[in-house]
């Protein structure tokens, strides 16, 4: 069984026991979260939403509050002498999927 789920303006093919990074959510390393926008749910009756699921949520547990490797953003004019170097990091959230509902 699987869901696809909502969060933080990107979507995410899940199923119980997988650990996904997702946008940063204000919870604390341990603590459960639920994902209501429940766009799908998979395996062998599908439940398609519109846009999502009535009644179905997904729980999972925050393992950890990190940012991910750097991404380094060079900008360069030919002929002009102009760089710049600037360095990102997102933050994200690692959820470990307890349980899918539907």
């Amino acid at each position: 069984m699987y869901a696809i789920i909502a969060t933080g303006g990107k979507q995410y093919k899940v199923c119980e026991g997988d650990k996904v990074r997702v946008e940063k959510l204000d919870a604390e390393v341990g603590s459960q979260v639920e994902f209501d926008q429940v766009l799908m749910i998979g395996g062998e009756a599908a439940k398609v939403g519109n846009p999502v699921v009535d009644g179905a949520k997904v729980v999972g547990e925050v393992t950890a509050q990190d940012k991910a490797k750097k991404v380094i953003v060079y900008k360069y004019k030919p002929k002009k002498g102009f760089h710049k170097k600037n360095g990102h990091r997102q933050c994200y959230t690692e959820v470990e999927i307890k349980s899918i509902v539907g």
